[in-house]
């Protein structure tokens, strides 16, 4: 009987621990991984290594999963008040302050295991995207955009991947990682429409509320400029037929999110935001294909 209550407690204190690192949704993962694989394929002229492939894949996931413990223990006094996040493991005081920090340091050391066969270039680099995803939370009480600033957060596998492959940074790295800050602007502008009245009550500062009503044409702008930006970079790699249709595809997304965000339910902003996914998988893919029927 004692052994059945000792796994039932551990059980229960793991999905508590999922809750919180977000694994159980992983579409923010993949919001990161597009980007960082895409970089891969160009830094490596489409013929990435796969232990870095591997390596990228798992330190994304981890890395994300410690930004989420550490966002809850910077928001944990700010989510009681917001409807959506209300119920989280660290707000509803289902598990303690120390558990959630232990949780991001386990997570960000395991990401940091995985590099220490690369480059020390890419180990400069880790520390940096380590600072950044730990103070972004709180970019949020002073920062009108703090969106712009989980771009670079997001992004920042765009340059480790050029360091792990090139060793080196080229400025194509910095100009992809600039269009990264775009599409952050966009899609987490359209996840916070979600929360835009919670916000507005609670003092919160987001781009949502910065953009005020044109938060829609701020949206689509960032779209636009994101894919812009990376279609000139593809071509700029001699990135043809089907890395333009994965662009187009990736448009094609873009214009959907508008018909979904304009307007600005609940249901329709969150959906957008989620669709992501499928706007970066679309130009990875098309970049894959693109080197790999040359």
């Amino acid at each position: 009987m004692a052994v059945l209550l000792i796994k039932k407690f551990t059980m229960h204190r793991l999905t508590l621990y999922l809750q919180l690192t977000r694994f159980d949704k992983p579409i923010g993962i993949m919001l990161l991984l597009w980007p960082t694989l895409s970089a891969l394929w160009l830094a490596s002229n489409g013929k990435p290594a796969w232990h870095l492939v591997l390596i990228f894949t798992i330190g994304t996931a981890l890395m994300r999963a410690a930004g989420c413990a550490v966002n809850d223990y910077a928001d944990r006094d700010i989510d009681k008040h917001v409807k959506r996040t209300e119920q989280r493991p660290l707000t509803s005081g289902k598990i303690k302050s120390w558990e959630a920090l232990l949780v991001a340091a386990v997570l960000a050391l395991a990401s940091f295991a995985l590099i220490i066969p690369l480059n020390g270039l890419t180990k400069l680099l880790s520390i940096a995207a380590i600072v950044i995803a730990a103070s972004y939370p709180y970019f949020k009480r002073f920062f009108a955009l703090p969106q712009a600033y989980l771009g670079i957060a997001f992004g920042f596998g765009i340059p480790m991947a050029y360091a792990a492959v090139q060793n080196q940074i080229p400025c194509t790295a910095w100009v992809l990682l600039f269009a990264n800050v775009f599409w952050a602007l966009a899609y987490d502008t359209e996840y916070a429409m979600v929360d835009k009245d919670d916000d507005l009550k609670i003092g919160i500062r987001t781009s949502a509320i910065t953009f005020g009503r044109f938060d829609v044409v701020a949206v689509m702008f960032c779209y636009a400029a994101n894919l812009g930006i990376i279609t000139w970079v593809g071509w700029s790699y001699g990135l043809r037929l089907w890395f333009t249709i994965g662009i187009l595809g990736a448009f094609a997304c873009a214009i959907y999110h508008y018909f979904l965000i304009r307007n600005r339910s609940r249901e329709g902003c969150f959906a957008a935001f989620r669709h992501n996914n499928w706007l970066g998988c679309l130009i990875f893919i098309g970049i894959a294909l693109d080197f790999a029927l040359r």
